[in-house]
């Protein structure tokens, strides 16, 4: 069952806004909303989120992700649509019934830090425990490890004023640990920050998440910080979802021209990994195999190398179309194994890291799992086909504003 759910949502602002989803529904345009008084921030949004994901919702300003995630958080009513956290409905809860909602099952990240200057760093981190009513001992308690999770061991008993932006973030997201719920939502969490502590922040949070496996739903406007740390990433335009998937999935296959335009200046090389581009070897030899059933796999496969696997799948070696064939020739019963060096790479290795390897063995990639069996392999020229983004027609000028 999904963490989070969300089912034909819309949002709208102004008088009457029912009238604004049928009027939606039965072909109108954001624009005809918009002439007539209304304000559709969210347009027909489904989506879902796995237990332990990072969703990361991305759009420009004015595309809907914070309306959304108010709505998923409750602050905003639903105009249409149904969201459900855990299975439960939130929009048929009654108030009492969604601030308990929001005190077990879900903590809250701000841009703004949101820290009370009055309270100490540790009294920060433990607010939403003294909320949900843990005794003092007990929250304080809790509060120390989720200072120490950020790497704010020892700053307890500091005021907010003494800490630096990055620091202070830190403290909105030990607040969030501290409370114990199973999703975070973060509104644009990071933004605030410096590019180095930003990117700082953003290492925190998959180091953090490798070892908590929080749901978390993440919002943010730069396209660099969606593709590093979600797992599936929505793209908003206009309070419309255009797309959903994986990083490489919008990179290598955008839904339009939108999208597609969206990410062409996104370097590829550090968000497709190895395994995105791997493909099968065109043929295998077998370790016990000799010099004329590799000079007979080559003619039908019409390569000029193979891979050499042992029986576990483990690469063996690799033999060259000139060796094999020189073996041949003078009637060698042993494969003439290349001696030069092979490059491996882990299935996650962004293709960043692969190039240097490219460059200095002609011999293709092998990609390879944890017990270093074969997966695949990258020869060069898919290496660098890789590279190159999808082509697309430019869209009117002002579709991207």
């Amino acid at each position: 069952m999904p963490a989070i759910e969300a089912s034909g949502l819309y949002k709208i602002f102004g008088r009457r806004p029912e009238r604004g989803v049928r009027a939606l529904q039965d072909g109108a345009t954001r624009a005809d909303l918009l002439k007539d008084g209304l304000t559709p921030a969210v347009i027909d949004a489904s989506f879902d989120v796995a237990p332990g994901e990072i969703f990361v919702v991305m759009g420009l300003s004015g595309s809907g992700k914070s309306t959304l995630i108010r709505m998923v958080n409750g602050l905003l009513d639903t105009t249409a649509g149904s969201i459900e956290i855990d299975g439960h409905n939130i929009s048929t809860l009654s108030a009492d019934e969604l601030r308990q909602v929001r005190r077990r099952k879900i903590s809250m990240v701000f841009q703004h830090f949101a820290l009370l200057p009055h309270r100490t760093v540790g009294e920060n981190a433990a607010y939403g425990l003294m909320v949900q009513g843990m005794n003092k001992a007990d929250r304080e308690r809790e509060a120390e490890k989720a200072l120490a999770m950020v790497g704010l061991d020892g700053w307890g008993d500091s005021m907010p004023g003494q800490l630096s932006g990055g620091m202070k973030q830190r403290v909105g997201l030990a607040r969030a640990l501290a409370a114990g719920t199973d999703i975070m939502l973060m509104d644009e969490a990071f933004s605030a920050l410096d590019p180095l502590i930003r990117r700082e922040m953003q290492d925190q949070l998959v180091e953090l998440q490798q070892r908590l496996d929080k749901t978390i739903l993440f919002i943010t406007h730069d396209l660099n910080e969606a593709m590093r740390l979600g797992d599936r990433i929505a793209m908003m335009r206009d309070g419309r979802i255009e797309q959903i998937g994986t990083a490489e999935q919008i990179l290598n296959d955008p839904a339009n021209n939108y999208v597609a335009q969206f990410v062409q200046d996104v370097d590829r090389t550090r968000v497709l990994t190895a395994s995105s581009v791997m493909e099968p070897p065109p043929a295998v030899l077998g370790a016990e195999m000799g010099p004329q059933s590799a000079h007979k796999l080559m003619r039908e496969h019409q390569v000029a190398w193979l891979l050499v696997l042992n029986r576990d799948r483990t690469l063996h070696g690799m033999v060259w179309q000139d060796d094999v064939a020189a073996a041949v020739s003078e009637g060698s019963g042993r494969l003439p194994l290349h001696d030069g060096p092979i490059a491996f790479a882990d299935a996650d290795t962004p293709l960043s890291e692969l190039f240097h390897d490219s460059a200095r063995h002609r011999a293709p990639i092998v990609v390879v799992d944890e017990r270093q069996r074969c997966l695949g392999v990258i020869p060069r020229v898919t290496l660098l086909a890789a590279v190159g983004a999808p082509q697309v027609e430019p869209e009117p000028e002002g579709a991207l504003a």
